[in-house]
């Protein structure tokens, strides 16, 4: 098998060489120890030369697969199916020479499929299932015997090697599946995490380029100052007449623009760097429904609780991009409005987010803060609830928030933190 096989591929479940060539080795120590104590130490009577051979032959082909590649290479769905399908057909033939279905080890047929449901693309690993069926069928009629005592044969009826190979092929069906689903699972998870933190890190950042300028406006003042400074001499020495004039005066002119910006930068961050840092309640529900005015739909806010005695806490990027996405969401599919009740005492702070839309389907509102659960309802025109609606609950989690969801009739999400995580203050 040439290397370039293991190499080419696009998709991203990919099992590393390394992980299959341990657990062959694994495979080799085991079956070699179960021969050597069936033969050896109960001194059964089985065909020891051929499964010899067998183990040596998955010895060999492992040794190669070491020497030839690096550990850490991963292997493309075709040659890691090829793999799969020898490691497959090899057990099945030792089986097969020791019993077959009767053999206590011949559940063992499953684990080959079982790495594939776990790595590998659905329909890769429906191959392989396909593959260990035909194994498992063609164990129901072997013709040699379990390994027994000699002279003593151990009689199977039809019946129960029939209900042996219905439980090993449920058996290895059963398990494929499940580790299929918990493998998709979690590397669904993983990609949507993954993405939370790339939208908190540009949001965070968003945040941090009005101290940058405050920063950039300071360092940059005094070489400013001393361009001005040197230039106004210059301009001293300089006549109206000399060749020079209009350049020097140019340079002054274009110094006091430049101090002009910078000192607007200035102010700027000053005078917004409490509002960057440390807001009302108020504040924060207003820059979140900012945006999504303008969009035909009203937005209304009704405050329960006076404002006096509002939380003012610290500014935090992701409470502000998760309240966001929970708007845009609610103006994407009301008919007409939107409305936001926000709820404060002295021991939490309660908002809610009502649209009068048609509400959330009954087998998606199970599943809502799920990645990629795509669709609302079967009658929305607007896009689905997917990893936006993920991120969004993750981050607001994160900030100590608990989130609700449900109908009443059109989609209501309720946020409840307590009152000490919306005080904290930079």
């Amino acid at each position: 098998m040439a290397i370039e096989a293991f190499s080419q591929g696009d998709d991203s479940r990919r099992l590393r060489l390394e992980t299959l060539v341990r657990l062959r080795w694994l495979s080799v120590v085991g079956q070699t120890t179960a021969v050597l104590i069936v033969s050896l130490v109960l001194q059964f009577s089985l065909p020891l030369k051929i499964c010899a051979a067998l183990i040596a032959l998955l010895a060999m082909v492992n040794a190669f697969l070491q020497l030839r590649y690096p550990s850490t290479q991963r292997l493309a769905p075709e040659p890691a199916l090829s793999l799969l399908a020898f490691d497959l057909l090899q057990l099945a033939a030792l089986l097969y020479v020791t019993g077959g279905l009767s053999n206590p080890f011949a559940p063992l047929i499953s684990v080959p499929v079982i790495i594939s449901s776990a790595s590998q693309p659905l329909r890769y690993s429906l191959a392989l299932v396909a593959v260990a069926i035909l194994c498992i069928t063609a164990l129901a009629f072997t013709p040699y015997p379990l390994p027994w005592y000699q002279g003593v044969t151990v009689p199977f009826e039809p019946l129960f090697l029939a209900g042996m190979w219905f439980a090993i092929v449920l058996t290895t069906s059963f398990a494929a599946f499940y580790s299929y689903r918990v493998s998709l699972e979690a590397s669904q998870l993983s990609e949507a995490l993954a993405a939370t933190e790339l939208v908190l890190q540009r949001e965070m950042h968003l945040s941090e380029l009005d101290g940058l300028a405050a920063a950039a406006a300071h360092e940059l003042g005094t070489p400013l100052a001393t361009i001005a400074l040197v230039a106004k001499e210059m301009s001293r020495e300089i006549g109206a007449g000399d060749r020079f004039h209009d350049d020097v005066q140019l340079l002054i002119s274009q110094s006091e623009r430049c101090r002009d910006i910078m000192q607007r930068l200035t102010t700027l961050s000053s005078g917004s760097e409490e509002h960057m840092r440390n807001m009302p309640l108020s504040s924060l529900i207003e820059e979140v429904i900012a945006p999504h005015r303008e969009f035909g739909i009203e937005i209304k806010v009704i405050e329960e609780s006076p404002r006096a005695e509002e939380p003012l806490g610290r500014r935090n990027a992701g409470v502000v991009y998760g309240l966001g996405n929970l708007i845009e969401n609610a103006v994407d599919y009301a008919r007409s409005e939107v409305v936001v009740r926000v709820y404060h005492d002295k021991d939490f702070v309660r908002l809610s987010i009502e649209d009068n839309g048609e509400g959330f389907a009954p087998d998606i509102l199970q599943r809502i803060g799920e990645p990629y659960v795509t669709r609302r309802s079967p009658h929305a025109k607007a896009g689905g609830l997917g990893l936006g609606l993920f991120i969004a609950k993750t981050l607001l989690e994160r900030s100590g928030a608990e989130l609700t969801f449900e109908n009443a009739p059109g989609a209501r999400i309720t946020v409840i933190w307590k009152r000490e995580f919306m005080d904290q203050k930079a």
